[in-house]
């Protein structure tokens, strides 16, 4: 037990810097720029990708995971989750300002075509713009606005979206923590479950149900329809592992490759107070002194993560004859290790769009065991309608000679 006390009161050094105006004033000239898109994990949508990136959010959807069930659906071949593309590069890119820290906070996200096996996804990004604010927290802050797209070999683009990054100073958001003014200094971490808690939380969890293959008609919906939950938790480190596998938004590399990375990059990195080894700045999501680094209360779950979690609630729910349209999300308050959210939604409207598709309107939350919105989205589903016979899927989909090949204008 004093051993874990020491490792919790472990606060590791990250580089600082001050937000000038000067600094930030520099931005106004790079307003309308396309970013330089460094953080690429995935490109290739292979097998192994698909698979590790389901893992990596816990979604068990045999579309994402099983070739033959997958093939014998409208899609023909495997395919990955509409938010699998966070895994080819996660929405922003991080630009200028070392040793002023960033939080991704909201992504306004569209999905417009399906990612199939052996596909090659190029991303791109642009600088779109910001905003100067005051935060209680981080005291001088600057929201960050940037466009990102993801484009196939076809040269077809299959998602894009905004994204918002909040720029703060971290020796201000520590200093805050350090004296008691945090936001989150109220609650114990990690969270003292009870036995009992724990089972409920699993049960709940294995409690999650995928409509998969049974479809899901417009005709069959109403307002007011509750979503069955999807639930995340008790999360742990292994699940934080198991997202790095299948979407690492930064170079995760070991050893004197990383070193080399380091060394060039010196605001990159840190040498964790507990250990002594050399960290990133990303260690924030799986290391406590990382965290209480840059002033948070405990190691943090990552934005794009959550929205994924989020994403699987309403895969889960519209089943493989849906078309999940678009996802706008908040990233409220973090998910830290030892948290868990239930994902729950309900339908806030029905209607015809002006293209002739039958689209239900949701409303959704990430709640956490404290009772927080971790996550409030909104998200349009498109689904089949059983009287005029349409289907959004088919409506989607590339010619038959390129599902699953991987063959376009690259090859």
């Amino acid at each position: 037990m004093a051993e874990q006390i020491k490792q919790e009161e472990q606060i590791a050094q990250l580089a600082e810097a001050t937000l000038t105006d000067e600094w930030v004033t520099e931005w106004e000239d790079r307003i309308g720029l396309d970013l330089r898109v460094g953080n690429t994990f995935n490109s290739n949508a292979s097998y192994e990708a698909i698979r590790n990136f389901a893992n990596g959010i816990g979604d068990s959807n045999p579309l994402y995971r099983n070739e033959q069930y997958a093939g014998n659906t409208k899609y023909g071949a495997l395919t990955a989750s509409p938010s699998w593309v966070a895994s080819v590069f996660p929405h922003w890119v991080l630009q200028g300002l070392p040793g002023v820290h960033a939080d991704h906070s909201a992504s306004d996200w569209e999905f417009l075509r399906p990612v199939y096996i052996n596909d090659r996804i190029t991303p791109k990004c642009k600088f779109v713009g910001f905003d100067t604010k005051t935060s209680k927290f981080a005291g001088k802050t600057v929201f960050e606005y940037q466009k990102f797209e993801y484009w196939n070999q076809r040269d077809e683009l299959v998602s894009q979206g905004y994204n918002l990054l909040v720029r703060y100073e971290r020796q201000t958001a520590k200093k805050q923590t350090s004296e008691g003014k945090g936001k989150y200094d109220h609650i114990q971490l990690p969270h003292p479950w009870t036995p009992e808690e724990q089972e409920k939380v699993d049960q709940d969890c294995l409690a999650e149900e995928i409509r998969g293959s049974k479809t899901r008609y417009w005709e069959d919906v109403n307002v007011g329809d509750q979503l069955k939950p999807v639930v995340k938790g008790v999360f742990g480190l292994t699940d934080m592992i198991a997202y790095c596998v299948g979407a690492a938004p930064v170079q995760l590399a070991a050893h004197g490759t990383q070193l080399r990375t380091y060394k060039s990059h010196p605001a990159w990195a840190f040498r964790d107070p507990l250990l002594g080894s050399w960290e990133p700045v990303y260690g924030v999501h799986y290391l406590v002194s990382a965290a209480k680094g840059v002033g948070a209360a405990y190691a943090y779950d990552v934005g794009v993560q959550r929205n994924c979690w989020m994403v699987n609630l309403f895969t889960n729910w519209m089943g493989d004859e849906g078309w999940l349209k678009s996802c706008s999300s908040q990233y409220r308050q973090f998910v830290y290790l030892s948290d868990s959210v239930w994902f729950k939604g309900k339908v806030t409207k029905k209607y015809e769009d002006e293209s002739g598709e039958y689209c239900v309107d949701i409303e959704a939350h990430g709640v956490n065991q404290r009772g927080d919105d971790t996550i409030p989205t909104t998200a349009t589903v498109i689904l089949p309608s059983k009287e005029h016979g349409t289907s959004p899927v088919e409506k989607r989909l590339p010619d038959k000679e390129y599902r699953g090949t991987g063959k376009g204008v690259f090859f």
